[in-house]
């Protein structure tokens, strides 16, 4: 008897799809690698150890050492905060092992790092927004003299201001 064909899987999703559902097993493997097996202790880190240590805190890894119940979990800090941490570390450990559900973290081991960091975990923790540079006085000038015609106030307006951050940026660089 001959074989039927095999058939093409079917596609039960109509229309977009979450890109979650497309990276989370790319996410889950790089994840698993670094040892987090839960990847809520690295996606809701702030919300297991509290904003106040999650601002000067990173988890780096969680290592299984051989015959031994528990692992070693990684985290970046600079040397500042180290010793501040080290007196919290059992707070932080129950907390993390409430996600995982027992007792799954037995040592938390903190790496320092210059606030600045080296190649592997930066520890600039917190990112100042980006200044932008003012339009000097002439550059406005010249920017409303262009948009002089435009008789709607808002859109006049919008236009002198794009026009002087292109000029702005255009005689910078």
């Amino acid at each position: 008897m001959a074989k039927a064909p095999a058939k093409s899987p079917k596609r039960y999703m109509r229309g977009f799809a979450q890109t979650a559902k497309f990276v989370s097993a790319d996410i889950r493997k790089a994840s698993e690698k670094r040892g987090f097996a839960e990847m809520r202790v690295l996606t809701h880190w702030a919300e297991i150890v509290g904003e106040q240590t999650a601002a000067v805190t990173r988890p780096l890894e969680v290592k299984f050492g051989r015959g031994a119940f528990g692992a070693t979990l990684r985290v970046l800090t600079t040397g500042a905060n180290a010793p501040m941490l080290e007196m919290q570390k059992e707070q932080i450990r129950e907390r993390i092992n409430s996600v995982y559900g027992y007792a799954a973290i037995s040592r938390i081991q903190f790496t320092q790092t210059a606030p600045t960091g080296f190649a592997e975990g930066q520890a600039d923790f917190n990112h100042a927004p980006k200044r932008r540079a003012q339009p000097a006085p002439a550059e406005r000038k010249a920017a409303e003299a262009l948009a002089e015609g435009v008789t709607d106030p808002a859109l006049k307006a919008a236009l002198s201001r794009l026009g002087a951050h292109v000029i702005h940026k255009s005689e910078r660089g």
